[in-house]
Formats: structure tokens, sequence, C-alpha cells
């Protein structure tokens, strides 16, 4: 695997709020910690500011975000600004020009990373800039990062594709998804595959169901045009909790390299049950948020956001059971919900284990609780096992006791940031947490059969208050299979002071 740390990094939407609240401070991070071997920063936007606007702007965004000034003069002297019109050629000749410069100065050995901080109908006609204009006509290697959406619907993003690939090959392009940077996400393989109490047990002969839910107490806030054309299904589901699927069931790969983990993800896409027609309604539950009170203030409903319709049927929430037919899965349900304006914000994974087949602690009032593994993603950190244990003194009675491992303290210092995570694994050419074409391509064509099915239905909404944890529906759809969602917010890893 790659190794050069030595890059020009082009930034298309350098002064939008991606490359602010996120890029800047990253790659800030990864230089404060001796990351960078050699690199420059140039930064592209439609905006006419100066280099030393931009630096800046730089600067003042790293100190908002991490409030460190160690070396920041240093750091920002290696970023450049060009005003830039993505659809002219003129443009990229000079950007073209200014790029060799860069690169001589530097010594970056002609290796180039093009980050696409821009909305997605650039990413296509981009590419293709960046190929008919010279800017990827280097010595050294050249790399794609392109940010979400992937399209819109399955032909959109072939098409996508299309235009990319006529530029790049597909071990050049790097699809961010910035669930897969986060440190509990990554954790998934090493709890599966490094421990022998749990590999074995990872199969529909002993567990139950698995639930992952990724709540969010936020409203759409300012993004609402691009929401309407969005909605949950497509802004969380295709990518973020899709992705959590296949890293759950996935087979142990042969290697832990990038191509046979793909592989292995590829694999759980395929065997995914197709939900179509009729079905759509029987496996998934659409809901929008209604007026409702969050950290006891009155919030709007959907409708009433900013560049929202006002009938609009856009879902906030989604809700679904997903089911793997497969020889280690099979009759396992996976079941996913996501939404905004929630109880709380949270993203958690349970994997339900199986009851024992003769419980003896049937015999007393009490039912024992099923042993639960709890992944914890955000906002904390960390593992808990659930266990039965006999109570201090007294007779056999059985209580709940918790095994924790919280990300804290000495074990969360320095936890890279998702993206300052994945922006080291480009340099360094890992592809590994980032998704390849065919996963792109088959999770598309799962959610395409769901969307079509609603955008034909008008639905009854709002149909969740804000501040709940979704429609009663939800509910139902477990409660049809005698299971039920397990809560959030009383499943907290144990921190420990």
């Amino acid at each position: 695997m790659e190794q050069n740390m030595t890059s020009l990094i082009m930034i298309f939407g350098a002064t939008g709020d991606l490359a602010k609240r996120k890029l800047f401070p990253s790659l800030y991070r990864l230089f404060s910690r001796n990351k960078l071997e050699k690199f420059a920063v140039i930064g592209v936007a439609r905006r006419t500011i100066s280099t030393d606007e931009f630096q800046q702007s730089v600067k003042d965004s790293v100190l908002s975000a991490l409030g460190n000034k160690d070396n920041l003069d240093e750091f920002v002297s290696h970023f450049y600004y060009q005003s830039h019109d993505v659809a002219d050629s003129n443009s990229y000749v000079s950007l073209r020009k200014f790029a060799d410069e860069i690169d001589a100065h530097y010594d970056l050995e002609g290796n180039r990373i093009f980050y696409l901080a821009m909305a997605p109908e650039f990413f296509g006609p981009i590419a293709l800039h960046l190929k008919s204009d010279g800017l990827t006509d280097v010595k050294g290697y050249k790399r794609l990062v392109i940010e979400k959406p992937f399209g819109h619907d399955l032909p959109s993003a072939k098409e996508l594709n299309t235009q990319i690939r006529t530029a790049f090959s597909e071990e050049e392009v790097y699809r961010i998804d910035h669930y897969l940077g986060k440190e509990m996400v990554r954790n998934i393989e090493v709890i599966r595959f490094a421990n022998a109490i749990f590999e074995p047990l990872w199969n529909n002969r002993y567990i139950s169901n698995i639930q992952i839910t990724s709540s969010e107490t936020l409203g759409v806030e300012e993004r609402g045009r691009y929401y309407e054309t969005s909605g949950a299904l497509r802004d969380m589901l295709q990518n973020h909790m899709m992705q959590m699927v296949a890293l759950l069931a996935m087979e142990p790969p042969i290697k832990l390299t990038t191509d046979e983990i793909r592989s292995e993800k590829v694999k759980v896409f395929r065997a995914l049950r197709t939900i179509e027609g009729d079905d759509v309604n029987n496996y998934f539950v659409r809901g929008q948020y209604g007026e409702g009170t969050i950290d006891e203030m009155p919030v709007p409903n959907y409708r009433d956001e900013p560049m929202v319709d006002k009938e609009s049927n856009t879902e906030t929430f989604v809700a679904g059971k997903i089911m793997i037919d497969n020889f280690r899965w099979a009759g396992v349900p996976f079941y996913i919900r996501t939404g905004k304006r929630m109880t709380a914000k949270s993203t958690k994974i349970v994997v339900q284990f199986k009851d024992i087949p003769m419980n003896l602690y049937y015999q007393t009032e009490k039912m024992l609780n099923p042993n639960l593994l709890v992944i914890h993603i955000q906002p904390e950190e960390g593992i808990t096992l659930h266990l039965n244990a006999k109570k201090a003194g007294g007779h056999l009675d059985a209580q709940e006791v918790k095994l924790s491992f919280a990300n804290t303290g000495v074990h969360a210092m320095n936890t890279p940031e998702g993206y300052e995570k994945l922006l080291y694994d480009c340099m360094r050419g890992d592809a590994t947490n980032f998704t390849h074409w065919d996963e792109v391509a088959y999770s598309w064509a799962f959610v395409d059969k769901i969307s079509e099915v609603w955008e034909k239905t008008k639905a009854t909404f709002p149909n969740y208050e804000a501040g709940s944890m979704g429609p009663i529906e939800a509910d139902e759809l477990l409660e049809k299979d005698g299971s039920f969602w397990w809560p959030v917010t009383n499943l907290e890893v144990d921190i420990c002071k």
C-alpha cells in the first residue's frame, strides 16, 4: 500500500461550510501530529478573494474548531487560493499552471488530490475538465475525493460514474462516507474478528435481531432545499445505514485488505432481500415531524421550515426491517431507524442475542433481560455488554449487569475526527473505508424500489411529534415480530471519570 504523505490538495468549494467546519481543522490536526510530510493546498471557489484573505479564513476555522494556535501561521502558509469558474476551460488551464508552480516550489512529486466539496451536480463536469484540461496529467498519483450524495437514484449514479471514470480509474476515486471514519464504526471489524467470544456467535443460531439507530434532535435547519430532494431515505439510509449493515453482516475477509473487505461487503448487498411494491409498507415506515418541544423549547413542524413545501411529502424519518438472505443471517432482521427532531442525538448498534433454550430463571417471577452487545458510535463512544449475574446476598436471583468500555480519558485523547482519518487514508492510498462503486450501485438499487412506491403515494404527514422517537407505526413494525426498539437514552456507556 502506498505510504507517500507528499501531496498537493486542491479543494473545490474551499469557501464553503464543509471546508471550514471539517476539512481545514482536520488537515491542521494531521499537520500538528506530523502526519503530513510535504504538502500544499490550493483553495478553489467562485468567489474573488486574495490568498491572504483565504489564509485568514483557514486560520479562523481552525481557531473556531480547535482553539489551538501552535504553528498555525506555518500551517496556513501552505494554503493558496484561486478564483475559478467550474464550467470554463480557461480557469482550468490557469489552475494547471498555478498547480505546477506550487508542485515545484514544495517538491510534491506530482501527487494530487482533488477534493470536490461542492454540490453533486458539479462532480461529473469537474472530473471531465480535470482530464481534458491536463490537471490529471501528472507523474505522481492522482485521486478524486467526492462527497455524498453520489447521484439521487441508480440511473443518475450510473451517469455520474461514467463521467468520473472517463478521467479517473475506480482505484483513484474515493467516495467519502464520514460514518466510515467514526472510531466505533471502524471498531466493528475488530470487535467481530478479534474476539473469540463473539465471532462464533455472530449468526442466526445465536442472534435474535440487530438494531441500528441514528437519531438527531436537529431539524433540517437551513438545508430545506436540499432535503426536499433527498429525504431521510436518500440522505441516511442509502449510505450511512447500509454501510453499517454491511460491516455487521459481512463474512470474515481472507485478509484485512481493501479489496477483500470491499468484496465481503458487496456480497452482503447482493444478498439483501429486495423489497418492492406492496411489500414496502410491510417492511418500511416513513415519518415527518410536526410541532413539538426539544430541550424545553418549542420547534416548528417540517413543513414550516425555510425552503420547504407547505404540502411536502418528504420523509424526515425512516424505520425498516432489512433481511439478508444468506446462510449466516437467514431469518435475522436488521432493524434500522433514522430521523430528525427525535428525543436524543444518538447513533447506536444493539445486537440482541437469543434466549437460552431452557432458562431456569423463568421459574422466578422476574423475567431475565436478554444479553445485549451495544456499540456506541455517537455522541459517546464505547462498548457495553449486558449480562445477567447473581444479586449480592440473598438467593440465586439474577440481575442485569453491564460491562463497559468507554472511549474517554486516555483512550479518547487525540481520537481522530472522521474526516481527519479519511483524509489521512486518502493520502496513504488506503481506500478501505471509502465506498466502492459496486456498493453504491447495489444500495441504490435497493433504495430505489422503496422510493418508487413512496413517491407515488401521498403520506399522512406530519405523523410524529418533534421530540419523540418517531411515528407509532415504527413501534408496530417490530411488535409484529414480537420485538421492540431498545431505547437509546438508557443504554449509555458507563463513563469512568
